[in-house]
């Protein structure tokens, strides 16, 4: 059983590495191409597939770190941890960027249970990850949980409150889809460069510079399109 559970790890390592470049590579094609066009679809799509992917590889070879791999160590443990915190941050943001274009007709308070406990999941888990990071002194469980956190909440908040304006569900799409992408490059940063560049670790400033850089990018989209819709 140990020896077949080893084995699966290996496969969804290569799924994982797999679906995360392809992620990687078409991540940014809906962004910079034309809203609701054919192009600005089929990558987010496919993005949309490439993430669900990863994200069910890093479950599992995250659980198998945990509790099945016999050379673990507490480094190894909380970055097993870390994955499949990213796993939960990515599948529910991508989530919620789906979601709020199916439902953006309504017009009063949202109470579908499974859009109020995927966001719900999210701030707990980011809670519950960020003390694990601090009691064992690990800054990237401790502070990047808090993405999650904010991320959940702000979830939450849109989905239990009337919308505003005609156009809530474009800038909540947008901001869903590109917290996605925070998790995807922010996985790549800390597993995946390292590695590339061969490097054992990387200082731990790396690990937020994609939370640095694309959590303004929302804001100034936003901005733009708040301006051009004339919100």
């Amino acid at each position: 059983m140990e020896q077949f559970a080893a084995f699966m790890f290996h496969i969804f390592r290569v799924l994982h590495i797999a679906a995360g470049f392809t992620a990687l590579l078409v991540f940014w094609i809906p962004i910079v191409t034309r809203k609701g066009g054919k192009a600005h679809v089929r990558a987010g799509w496919i993005y949309v597939g490439a993430m669900g992917a990863v994200a069910l590889s890093a479950v599992y070879m995250g659980v198998w770190r945990i509790a099945l791999d016999p050379n673990r160590t507490e480094e190894s443990t909380a970055f097993a941890w870390f994955l499949i915190f990213i796993a939960l941050l990515s599948s529910a943001t991508a989530w919620y960027g789906i979601r709020v274009l199916r439902f953006k007709q309504r017009n009063g308070v949202h109470r579908n249970w499974i859009d109020l406990l995927i966001p719900s999941a999210l701030v707990l888990s980011g809670g519950c990850i960020s003390l694990y990071g601090f009691s064992i002194g690990f800054p990237l469980l401790s502070w990047f949980p808090f993405v999650g956190i904010i991320l959940g909440s702000t979830q939450l908040w849109y989905w239990l409150r009337p919308p505003r304006t005609n156009m809530h569900w474009w800038f909540e799409h947008m901001s869903g889809l590109m917290g996605c992408c925070i998790a995807t490059i922010t996985a790549f940063t800390v597993f995946g460069a390292p590695r590339l560049l061969g490097v054992s670790a990387v200082h731990p400033i790396i690990w937020f510079i994609p939370t640095f850089v694309l959590g303004p990018m929302i804001g100034i989209y936003s901005a733009y399109y708040r301006k051009k819709f004339k919100v």
